[in-house]
């Protein structure tokens, strides 16, 4: 979940004043994922057998793992119906199409908080979510009211509806707490304490960039993420194959109970889990499916993939030159993969390979991180 920074008023108003998160939540992760939608579901073209690419050049750079890239078939089937599937029908990840990948290094798990406070201590780096707002974005706001902050999942004391007639269910899970950032992941009393190894959490766009930069490394593009994501199977719904507890085991940290009220912990944490807990994909990728959101270089448009479609094959597609979400036009936002530790087949089944997020540049959560690629002759 992220939060719009440039559109938030002041977080010591009242509870009717939440309504100011309406479109920052639409922006995000769990953007009303569970909403079924009204424009009719584009048909998706078929699954065609993955190629892989060629094997890697050398000798992985430290904690990343080579991803082939090849030419795969990118997007996702109507979920709807299947176990876990959920009821979105994932119209903006349609038409399923064929996309050529360059292969490329990627990190084998997000960036964790220990990797993240050593680029803050070479760098002196100060996020978004640790800035006060501008007084001119805000105006009229009083100054004490301007202070840097974030968003948290806080789960409500009672079950509460997942959508009204209002559209704003959503609001009941999610505070504004002053204070909280990447080091401090739930609030100013809270701290990193045994939390090395977890995701890095509350970076905005612009924060995982300036990290991948300081790391001789970038953001991936939607496409580099999605073939990595795979792991070379062609079609299927999750990294690891169409089960999605093999055997009876959890494979990914989702959420299980009632949402947003009730988590059983079934996968074994409540929240975001320490990276790698899960199995590696066929790559040896971790968490590419659950945990926290990841950031992609990607403008987001619902209608990048027709666009792609009508190429033929897209070779080494670098998203759009512009950003437009008919939801909240004029909020720049950027692609989001793999949702997050809050993703249920009752409201967001984005752990399904090939489902699309968004997120607007300025926001950041804790349920929402990064990795990182690079290629081999750069």
């Amino acid at each position: 979940m992220t939060i719009a920074r440039r559109d938030r008023p002041s977080p010591t108003t009242s509870r009717g004043a939440w309504l100011w998160l309406l479109p920052v939540l639409l922006a995000v992760g769990v953007w009303l994922a569970g909403r079924p939608r009204r424009e009719p579901a584009i048909p998706a073209g078929p699954f065609q057998p993955t190629v892989t690419g060629r094997g890697a050049p050398g000798d992985p750079p430290p904690g990343m793992v080579w991803v082939p890239g090849g030419e795969y078939s990118m997007g996702c089937a109507d979920p709807r119906g299947l176990p876990f599937g959920g009821n979105d029908p994932m119209n903006d990840a349609r038409p399923v199409h064929r996309v050529r990948v360059a292969g490329f290094w990627m990190d084998a798990h997000e960036v964790t908080n220990d990797q993240f406070a050593a680029f803050v201590k070479a760098t002196g780096y100060v996020t978004v979510a640790e800035r006060p707002p501008r007084a001119e974005d805000f105006p009229g706001a009083a100054p004490e009211n301007l202070v840097a902050g974030s968003i948290v999942f806080t789960p409500p004391a009672e079950q509460v509806p997942l959508r009204d007639a209002t559209g704003m269910a959503h609001l009941r899970w999610w505070a504004y707490v002053p204070g909280a950032c990447w080091s401090h992941p739930a609030g100013p009393d809270s701290d990193l304490t045994g939390k090395g190894s977890d995701p890095v959490v509350h970076v905005a766009f612009e924060d995982a960039e300036a990290y991948a930069a300081w790391a001789g490394k970038r953001l991936p593009t939607e496409a580099e993420w999605e073939v990595a994501s795979r792991g070379g199977l062609a079609g299927a719904t999750y990294p690891w194959g169409d089960d999605f507890t093999p055997g009876g085991r959890w494979m990914a940290n989702t959420w299980q109970g009632r949402f947003p009220g009730e988590n059983t912990a079934e996968d074994g944490f409540a929240g975001v889990a320490p990276v790698g807990r899960y199995p590696a994909n066929a790559y040896g990728l971790h968490d590419m499916s659950g945990n926290v959101w990841e950031w992609c270089s990607d403008w987001y448009r619902p209608d990048t993939y027709a666009r792609d479609a009508a190429s033929g094959v897209a070779v080494n597609p670098r998203g759009p030159s512009d950003s437009h979400d008919p939801a909240e036009p004029g909020q720049p936002k950027r692609i989001q993969r793999g949702g997050s530790f809050l993703c249920s087949d009752q409201y967001c089944s984005r752990y399904i390979v090939g489902t699309r997020g968004k997120g607007e540049v300025s926001s950041a959560t804790n349920h929402c991180g990064f990795r990182c690629v690079k290629r081999p002759d750069r």
